[in-house]
C-alpha cells in the first residue's frame, strides 16, 4: 500500500463490520437484522467502489469495533484504523487529531447517494474555508471536513448526536471559523428512509460509474 504525502487530501469513511445484529440497529428493529445488515453491506461496498476508485485523495477506513480492522470485509487496498472508544464526536475528533497535516473529510457509510463529485466539491470548499459540512435533512450531517493547516479545532464537543440538533450544535463550536456547505444527502436509519430509496440498496441505488 503506497504511503500518501504529508499534505495529501484524506477521505475517511466511518464503517462498522457488516455483521447481522451488529450494525444499523435502528433499521433492524423495523426491517429485521438480516435485511438491515444486507442493506449496510451492499451500501458500503457501493460507496467504497465509487469513492475508493478516485485518485484525488487517499481513502482510509475507520473501523468499529476496533478488532475488525483486519476483517476480510475490507478491501486490502484501503488503510484501516480503529475508531476507538467514545461517542461519535470523540471518535471523529480522534481522526482529525491523529492524521498527518492537511485537509481531511469524514463521511458516513450508510448514505447510498454519495458520489465522488460530492467529495471533490467538499475538498474544493476547503480551499477557501476552514470547515465544510454535507447536511442531512434530519438536522445532522453526512460529511464533515477540516482544512487542518494551522490547528485542529475542537469541533464535536457537546453535540447531541442522532438528533435534529447535531449540525446546529456543531456549528456553535466553530466561532471565528469560515464554514461551507455542500449537497444535502440522507442516510438510512429507519424503514421509511429505506422506502424513500425504493427499498433497494448498494449498487442498485446508484451505479458504480456514477462518480
Amino acid at each position: 500500500m503506497r504511503r500518501a504525502p504529508v499534505f495529501a487530501r484524506r477521505l475517511v469513511l466511518m464503517v462498522r463490520v457488516p455483521a447481522v445484529g451488529r450494525t444499523k440497529t435502528r433499521l433492524a428493529r423495523e426491517v429485521g437484522a438480516v435485511s438491515a445488515a444486507a442493506f449496510y453491506r451492499h451500501t458500503v461496498a457501493a460507496v467504497l467502489g465509487r469513492l475508493g476508485a478516485a485518485s484525488d485523495w487517499q481513502t482510509i477506513l475507520c473501523v468499529a469495533p476496533d478488532a475488525a480492522t483486519g476483517s476480510r470485509a475490507w478491501p486490502q487496498r484501503f488503510a484501516c484504523r480503529p475508531q476507538g472508544p467514545g461517542d461519535l464526536g470523540r471518535r471523529m475528533q480522534r481522526v482529525m487529531d491523529r492524521l498527518p497535516p492537511g485537509p481531511v473529510i469524514i463521511v458516513g457509510s450508510d448514505v447510498p447517494a454519495i458520489r465522488a463529485e460530492h467529495v471533490r466539491e467538499a475538498f474544493r470548499a476547503l480551499g477557501s474555508h476552514d470547515v465544510v459540512f454535507g447536511p442531512s435533512p434530519d438536522g445532522g450531517y453526512w460529511l464533515v471536513g477540516l482544512k487542518r493547516m494551522a490547528r485542529v479545532p475542537r469541533v464535536f464537543a457537546g453535540v447531541r448526536w442522532s438528533s435534529a440538533h447535531a449540525l446546529a450544535d456543531t456549528l456553535r463550536n466553530l466561532s471565528g471559523l469560515s464554514v461551507a456547505h455542500v449537497a444535502s444527502l440522507a442516510d438510512v436509519d429507519e424503514a421509511a428512509d429505506l422506502k424513500r430509496h425504493g427499498g433497494a440498496h448498494g449498487r442498485r441505488i446508484l451505479p458504480l460509474s456514477a462518480r
